[in-house]
Order: C-alpha cells, then sequence, then structure tokens
C-alpha cells in the first residue's frame, strides 16, 4: 500500500457547492443536477441513492469532469484537497484522474476499450501513474484481477472484453480503480451483475481500501442493503436535486422526506409477508419540463398547497437536512389548518429571516 497521505483522518478532503449541470438538447434544457452541496471527509463513506435519472451518475461524473456536450457544468465549484476541479485544465485533470481520483462506471462494457486485452488497459494506468516497470505493472494487474474475484487471472489477462461476461468486465473496471490506491473511489453501482459471493468479496476490498489509506468513498447504488452496509452517511437525490441527508442510521430509523419515506418503504423486509409491496404513485418529472413548487409534490402523499407554488430550501435539522415545507418554521404542517397556507407566509418568514 502506497504512504498515508498528508490529511488526517477526518478533514475535509470533496467539498460540492452549488453545483449545476445542465444538457443542452433539441428538446429542450435537462436540469440533470440542478444546485446541489455536499461534503466528504477523508475514510468517509457517503451513500447517494435514488431512482434513475435522478442526477447520481451525473453527479459523479461532474466530480470527474467528464461531462461531454452537449452536456455542461453551467455553475458551482467542486473543491478537492483544497482546489477546485471546475477551474483546472484538462491536463490538470489527468493528473488526477484514474491516480487521486479513481471511478467505477456504471456500464463497464462501454468503458473498456474493446480493442485492447484488459489486462493491458489496467498495466497502461499502473505505467502512467505509478510509473511501474513493464514487469511489475503486469504482476500487480494478474494481483489486482485475483482479488475481485477473476478466476485463472493469467490467462483472463490476454482476453479481450468481449471474450468476457458483465460481471467479468464489472470486476476488471474495479480493479482498475483499485490500482492506484486512490485518495477519492467513486463507484457508481460497482455490484451491478454480481453474484453475492462476489459481491460481498468486492465490497471487503473497498472497506479495506478505507481502513489501510483512509481512502473516501462515494458510492451511488439502487441496493439499499448494500448502502446500509458500507455507508456513513447518506444523500438522497429526486430531479436533480438532494431532498435530505443524514446519518445512515438515521436516515433508515427516521427518515423525513416523503420521497425517502417511500424509497424505504418499498424495501422487501426478510421474514415479513406482504400482500403487495409499497409503492410510490406517478412518475418522476421530466428533467425538461419540471413541476413549480416542490418537484416531488405531484406524488407525495402529505402534499399542502404551499408544495405546489414553491420550491423548498434544503432545511437543516438537528445534524440532518431535508428539502421539505413539512419542516418549515412557517409552515404548520397540520391538515386541519394546511389550506390556510400561502406563499405570503413563507416569503413573509425569509423577508424577515434574511438578515438574521
Amino acid at each position: 500500500m502506497k504512504a498515508q497521505s498528508s490529511g488526517r483522518p477526518g478533514d475535509e478532503l470533496l467539498r460540492v457547492e452549488g453545483l449545476k449541470t445542465y444538457f443542452y438538447t433539441e428538446d429542450g434544457i435537462v436540469k440533470s443536477v440542478d444546485g446541489i452541496d455536499f461534503s466528504l471527509k477523508r475514510g468517509e463513506v457517503l451513500g447517494i441513492a435514488g431512482e434513475s435519472g435522478c442526477g447520481k451518475s451525473v453527479t459523479s461524473l461532474s466530480i470527474m469532469r467528464l461531462i461531454s456536450k452537449p452536456g455542461k457544468i453551467v455553475e458551482g465549484k467542486i473543491w478537492f484537497d483544497g482546489q477546485d476541479l471546475a477551474q483546472l485544465s484538462e491536463e490538470q485533470m489527468t493528473k488526477i484522474r484514474g491516480n487521486r481520483i479513481a471511478m467505477i462506471f456504471q456500464q463497464p462494457t462501454s468503458c473498456l476499450n474493446p480493442v485492447f486485452k484488459i489486462g493491458d488497459q489496467i498495466v497502461e494506468v499502473l505505467k502512467i501513474h505509478k510509473k511501474m516497470s513493464d514487469r511489475s505493472a503486469r504482476d500487480r494487474t494478474i494481483e489486482l484481477l485475483t482479488m475481485v474475484g477473476i478466476p485463472s487471472a493469467k490467462k483472463r489477462f490476454d482476453n479481450y472484453p468481449h471474450e468476457m461476461s458483465g460481471g467479468m468486465c464489472q470486476r476488471v473496471m474495479i480493479a482498475m480503480g483499485l490500482a492506484n490506491e486512490p485518495e477519492l473511489l467513486i463507484a457508481d453501482e460497482p455490484t451491478t451483475a454480481l453474484d453475492v459471493t462476489i459481491q460481498a468479496q468486492i465490497l471487503e476490498l473497498m472497506k479495506e481500501l478505507k481502513r489501510s489509506i483512509n481512502t473516501a468513498i462515494i458510492l451511488i447504488t439502487h441496493d439499499l442493503g448494500v448502502m446500509a452496509e458500507m455507508a456513513e452517511r447518506m444523500v438522497i437525490m429526486y430531479a436533480g436535486k438532494i431532498v435530505e441527508q443524514a446519518d445512515v442510521n438515521d436516515l433508515f430509523d427516521a427518515p423525513k422526506h416523503p420521497y425517502t419515506q417511500g424509497l424505504l418503504a418499498s424495501i422487501p423486509v426478510l421474514g415479513q409477508v406482504k400482500e403487495r409491496l409499497e409503492v410510490i404513485p406517478g412518475t418522476v418529472p421530466s428533467l425538461r419540463n419540471l413541476p413549480q413548487g416542490c418537484r416531488f409534490a405531484p406524488r407525495c402523499p402529505r402534499r399542502m398547497p404551499v408544495c405546489t407554488s414553491e420550491d423548498p430550501d434544503l432545511l437543516k435539522l438537528d445534524g440532518r437536512a431535508a428539502r421539505c415545507w413539512l419542516y418549515h418554521p412557517a409552515i404548520n404542517p397540520d391538515p386541519a389548518v394546511a389550506e390556510e397556507q400561502t406563499v405570503e407566509q413563507v416569503n413573509s418568514y425569509r423577508q424577515s429571516h434574511r438578515h438574521a
């Protein structure tokens, strides 16, 4: 393992401020990430969850500066160890990407180069960033392939991506992500297409990376069971915005946002027999044509009149945060008085507290 980073455990490694990443299409502007804020400490595991299309993967690609046209980071800062990645040149990013920050991509078969052997693709990463000799890089690659559960790693070294299954290619991507022992590892659905035995092995490898060299991890997954096992804090996203942030135990024990509540209620629980699983009614709104007010309002079982007229702020709530009018000081969520809630009440409150 490489030497410990100069930063101490618990120091802030990453801070995202006001990040907006839009895609400019012929049909309109797609606001994939629309003003999000979060931070990550060294050695911490942050989970990001939400339905498909909510902005999880675009957030990770924005951090890596891998947004291509018609997409663009239109606003915000991405502070990594004191540097704003959004302001770095491509040459400067190349030295960080794949080395200090590594990413396990969601679709491995499209990320591996089809005309190069899988072993040579990992060797290249080691030679560029670690300056290893051909022999040392080859030996380390075989070791990495073995670590991620690829049988007969020496023989598989010379395989092309099309000669391997989707699960095998996923493991190759994981080996590539772990190769340089990064300070930050972004894992986008890292255990997709893997059986439970290999999944457990991969998760343990990630835990070991965290323990041994204090690697911080952003874990993006639909599997909330994996999230509960791995993450220390969680971010829940919906329609391009963060709707809740909390420690993982707090979030699972007492979710605040109605969307988070619905998400957790839809999970089958071992030992509990239900005639039917809970579902969140309606569909995710189009990011080209977002509803007025709270983006979750059309699907929310606790919707109030104010929810359909104005978007709530991300409110701080005793060490956590939720983007919901239910917790706003100017709002009484009691259904008996909900009809009396007006935008004027909210605006009056904001005006009186603007300079507080």
